[in-house]
Order: structure tokens, then C-alpha cells, then sequence
């Protein structure tokens, strides 16, 4: 089919946009952190069922995943992918209905709970979408799926649904579609052909010294200052050691040790996250963390070797050229100059494209703006986008309801249908 006759089959259908609105409003006043998301599985599993579209639900996959298959006919299997976890932050956005949750995290620990990252976007634009193509069944034909994934934030959710089964429960998708709200203008969205996502790679460093009295540093090894030494060395990687033509980001995002002022404790805990769009300065920064680290607790005589734990890695994320070209295609028919085909790759990461990669199948994934149009006019008149939007993961993101939400749905819909036969 023609990209204008899709577009105008889209706009034949709509849904319900205020039980929409509402439910999103539910997702985000009632986040739950990865690992935990069985109340947003169980409501998500349910308005599948509810639809009585035909929707085949299998639930529990990976831990809280979900998918509800459509089959509709011959044609291409395609999946539409959205992630489900909220984060361990405080909200402190000052909406209605903002988050007061608080939860028990995988060690014990009471955390403030908030969807500082849009999942709950994510969520309510993929049951919509699914309402949407199962009311115009009778214009295409093919296989839909729609997943629901858990542990996105902790890089485990997709891998952990794929080492579950997954693709022994429904079938193997051509496609693997997905999105993600940004702090962009609302209504707005953006693509590229190539790297659309960097790959992360998160470490636990524990250094091992010596405690004693805080009077008596002579008779220890302290490990504040060997952890110092180690953090104020990482910054030197970047800006010496990788290419300047070259994406990388080295952060020390937690530094911990002691617990009172007068004792020196014998060991220090440093956590470390890495960003990188290439394999050649990925492996370099690995490297050399890994030299900087050892080559400090010897130069500070430590009592024993540091240890280096993987705690999370997310891949590259790469567009397929032939699917992303087709999407481009259909976004920009129906979008027009509120799409950019050229948006630059992102610095943060993901882990959707397991669900392809694990099966050697393309995957595109686009990002959609969620600030308000005015705010984002006015702002980046003062020059200030960067000191004002609020980003992910933080305590203020609130992206604005209208018309992001319509965009979600319209991308995912216009997505599917691209690649699902149509007549």
C-alpha cells in the first residue's frame, strides 16, 4: 500500500484518548522498580484480555514480562516493544498525580519510587496501539506482537525474557520495533539510519585497604585516598587517552566509605558507568579503567587486589538502513517537518535490540519529544535547553501529557503498519 493510503487507513481509527490520559496518569502515580512490576504487568495483561481482540496473552517471562499476539493472516511478524520499571528516585515534579510510592529495592533498602524515565509513556501508547491495530484488523494482515518488558533500567529485562523461552512461547518477529520519550518539543519525532543509542557498560570497583584510628593514618592504608586517586585518574581517559573523533563518557557515579569521621575504613566502593558508540573506544576505555585501577591500589600499597564486578552492560543500538528507510518513509509522510530523520545518536542506552539481535533480526527504535511546545520555544530562546528541560531520571522530568501520548500511538501504529501487509 501506498504511504498515503496507510496514513489516511491510520486516521480512520482512533481510541478512547481519555481513558488513556487517566490510565497513564495510574502507571505513573503507581511506578514499580525493575524486578517488581507485577501490578503493571497484571493491568497491562488484563486490558489485553479485555480488548477481546484476539490477543493471545502469555504472561511471566523474564520475570513480569507479557506479550499478546495478534494473528491476523499471512504476512510479516512484527513486534512492538515498550519497558515497564520505574527508578529509585523522589519525585519532585509537584503534578496531581505524582508518585509517593516507596519500595523495597533488591537489597532491602526503602527507595522513593518515580517514572523518571517515561516507561509509563511507553506503557499506555503500546495498549493503545494495540486497541488501535486490532479495530483495523480488516485492513492488514500478518502477526502482531506487543511486549511488555521488565528490568529495563538494570540491562536484564530483554535478555532475561529471550533466556525464558521467549521466542519458544510466540513467533520470531521480522521487525523489533520500539520508542522512547525525550526531553524534546512535544508532538516532535526523531530517527537515524546507524548507532541510535550508545552501548554501557557499569562496574562495582571495591578497593581494599587497611583500617585503623583516624589519629594514626601511618598505621593504615587508607582507601578514601586510594579511591580518590582512582576517580580523579578515570577523568584523564576521555580527554587523553580516546580519540577526539570518538564518543565516550567515563562517570563515577557513587563513591562510598567509613562510616564516621575518625575511623579510616579498610575498604572504599567505587561505581563506574561507561558510554561508547563504537567497539574500538569501548574496549579501549575498558582497558583502561581496568590499568588505572590496578596500577593505583599498587602505587598506594593496598592490601590485596581490587575487585572489578560487572553490574549491568547494555549493547549498541543499531538501526537497520533497510527498516529504518522504510520507517522514515511512512514518519515522514505523516509527520512532516515534526520528524527529523537525522537525529543525533543518543547518550543513553538500551537493551530492546536483544530481542532482535538474539535472533539475527533488524531493529529501529525513534525517540518522541515530551515537553511542552511553548516551554521548549521559550527556553531555547534564552539559549538555556540545557539548564531548564529537565532530562530523564530526573526528579522534575514530567513530560506533558497531550500530544505526546497521541504521538507515541500514532509512531507505533505507523511503525506496524509499514511492515504488516495492508489492502
Amino acid at each position: 500500500m501506498a504511504t498515503q493510503d496507510l496514513i489516511s487507513l491510520l486516521r480512520t481509527s482512533t481510541v478512547d484518548f481519555d481513558f488513556y490520559e487517566a490510565l497513564y496518569r495510574h502507571f505513573h502515580s503507581q511506578p514499580e522498580l525493575s524486578y517488581q512490576e507485577a501490578q503493571t504487568a497484571a493491568k497491562a495483561a488484563s486490558l489485553l484480555r479485555s480488548l477481546k481482540a484476539g490477543y493471545e496473552v502469555q504472561t511471566s517471562i523474564g520475570g513480569h514480562g507479557l506479550v499478546g499476539v495478534l494473528k491476523n493472516g499471512g504476512g510479516k511478524t512484527v513486534l512492538l516493544r515498550a519497558d515497564m520499571d520505574a527508578l529509585p528516585v523522589k519525585e519532585d515534579t509537584g503534578l496531581e498525580y505524582s508518585s509517593k510510592v516507596t519500595m523495597r529495592d533488591r537489597d532491602d533498602i526503602v527507595k522513593p519510587v518515580m517514572h523518571a524515565c517515561g516507561h509509563d509513556f511507553h506503557v499506555t501508547a503500546l495498549l493503545a496501539a494495540a486497541e488501535r491495530l486490532a479495530k483495523m484488523k480488516d485492513s492488514w494482515s500478518g502477526t502482531l506482537i506487543v511486549l511488555f518488558q521488565p528490568n529495563e533500567e538494570r540491562a536484564g529485562g530483554a535478555q532475561a525474557m529471550v533466556d525464558d523461552g521467549l521466542y519458544d512461547k510466540i513467533p520470531v518477529p521480522d521487525v523489533v520495533l520500539g520508542q522512547h520519550v525525550m526531553p524534546r518539543k512535544t508532538g516532535y519525532v526523531g530517527c537515524r539510519i546507524g548507532n541510535i543509542m550508545s552501548a554501557a557498560d557499569s562496574f562495582k570497583i571495591t578497593l581494599f585497604g587497611r583500617g585503623g584510628h583516624g589519629s594514626m593514618p601511618h598505621r593504615t592504608v587508607d582507601p578514601v585516598v586510594m579511591a580518590v586517586g582512582v576517580v580523579t585518574k578515570l577523568q584523564t581517559i576521555v580527554s587523553r587517552e580516546v580519540d577526539p573523533d570518538q564518543f565516550a563518557v567515563v562517570t563515577v557515579g557513587s563513591l562510598q566509605a567509613g562510616q564516621t569521621e575518625n575511623i579510616i575504613s579498610d575498604r572504599a566502593e567505587v561505581r563506574v558507568n561507561v558510554r561508547t558508540q563504537n567497539h574500538e573506544a569501548r574496549n579501549r576505555v575498558l582497558a583502561s579503567i581496568r590499568r588505572i585501577v590496578k596500577g593505583e591500589c599498587e602505587a598506594s600499597g593496598a592490601t590485596k587486589e581490587p575487585l572489578i564486578e560487572e553490574t549491568t552492560k547494555f549493547p549498541l543500538s543499531v538501526n537497520d538502513e533497510a527498516v529504518a528507510t522504510e520507517v522514515h518513509k511512512s514518519f515522514e509522510a505523516f509527520f512532516g517537518d515534526r520528524f527529523d530523520p537525522n537525529t543525533s545518536c543518543s547518550t543513553a542506552s538500551e537493551d530492546y535490540s536483544i530481542l532482535g539481535s538474539s535472533r539475527g533480526k533488524p531493529c529501529c527504535f525513534w525517540f518522541f519529544g515530551g515537553t511542552d511546545a511553548k516551554t521548549w520555544d521559550d527556553v531555547e530562546m534564552k539559549g538555556r535547553l540545557a539548564e531548564e528541560i529537565p532530562v530523564n531520571h530526573s526528579p522534575f522530568f514530567a513530560p506533558v501529557i497531550q500530544p505526546t501520548l497521541a504521538t507515541g500511538i500514532d509512531a507505533l501504529c505507523l511503525a506496524a503498519l509499514t511492515f504488516l501487509k495492508t489492502s
